[in-house]
């Protein structure tokens, strides 16, 4: 698996099959194989774009996609036995595959048994429709309670990942689920790296028109990372950027890329370029002192008990002939 993953949630909504196959083009190009999206993307337009996309390099791809959300009906959520199968039928099929590489629970169903949620991951891996599986936006018992249940038995899946929001502006997970994903061996991968758009610098006294921040629909997405205590940390981004000679993006993501216990950022373009500059980020790791500086100024609010705990630092690899 890369260490970034292409976000595809705008695709078949506001980025057209056209731009998605440039897109895709340049990620596999850089060496990228993980394309992450969901049956809701789209209503599922973006499965289906993917499908078209792969057709003949399946095999050199790791697909990730989801379900449980439901953009229609009386229930938001349902990870249901019936509603879970079915929604993989249907992404196999949108998806021209007779397999999914990681299936992931959108989100938690309280009004499911999660017993019978998992059981779900466990047909789907026995019937080789899925390959791994995984979960999205969980909490900290919540992912506990899954892996925990799923290990105790040497026939059920295990999790193998939690997809959640972290980056400098969101770094919740420290509390409960990244201690829990780092114990259980579970990769994380992080969606939103860049805090919604904002550690880009973009809105920095100014609101772009075309950015998502200005738009009806975006606009209740963006606003929380505009307060006050956000500005610092885009301003030590920003000061890192200028230090470094890179974009401020590169900091941002290449800090959330090397956290402990991180897999793979998702990341998320409306152009080829923007890609592009997610992309250099594989050329830079931060010095230490940066690192360090950018921990400081995000450092989330972490108190008893989940404060005992504390993030090992990333064991350096030797190189081949070193």
């Amino acid at each position: 698996m890369s260490r970034l993953g292409l976000g595809t949630m705008t695709w078949g909504r506001d980025t057209d099959e056209h731009e998605a196959a440039d897109q895709l083009k340049t990620f596999l190009d850089a060496g990228g194989t993980l394309i992450d999206t969901a049956d809701v993307y789209g209503d599922g337009d973006a499965e289906y774009i993917i499908g078209r996309m792969v057709e003949g390099i399946r095999a050199d791809v790791v697909i990730a996609t989801k379900a449980v959300s439901v953009p229609f009906g009386p229930r938001r959520f349902d990870a249901s036995r019936r509603h879970l199968l079915n929604a993989l039928e249907a992404s196999l099929k949108r998806l021209g595959t007779d397999y999914i590489d990681l299936w992931q629970l959108h989100a938690y169903d309280a009004a499911t048994p999660l017993e019978e949620t998992l059981a779900a991951l466990d047909a789907a891996v026995a019937s080789g429709k899925a390959r791994y599986v995984g979960v999205c936006n969980y909490t900290g018992w919540q992912l506990a309670r899954a892996a925990t249940w799923q290990a105790a038995d040497f026939g059920r899946s295990p999790i193998a990942s939690a997809q959640m929001e972290y980056s400098l502006l969101q770094r919740g997970v420290e509390r409960e689920v990244l201690p829990a994903a780092v114990d259980l061996g579970i990769g994380l991968l992080p969606w939103s790296p860049l805090g919604r758009g904002v550690l880009t610098g973009k809105y920095r006294g100014s609101m772009p028109a075309d950015s998502r921040a200005a738009s009806a629909m975006f606009a209740p997405f963006v606003e929380p990372y505009l307060d006050r205590g956000s500005e610092g940390i885009v301003d030590a981004v920003m000061t890192a950027s200028d230090g470094l000679g890179v974009a401020p993006l590169e900091v941002a993501l290449s800090w959330v890329r090397d956290r402990p216990g991180v897999t793979a950022p998702i990341v998320g373009a409306r152009t080829v370029a923007q890609l592009r500059g997610s992309l250099n980020t594989e050329a830079l790791t931060l010095p230490r002192e940066i690192r360090e500086a950018l921990d400081d100024v995000s450092e989330p609010e972490i108190g008893y008990p989940e404060h005992t705990w504390q993030p090992a630092r990333p064991r350096l690899v030797p190189q081949q002939g070193q």
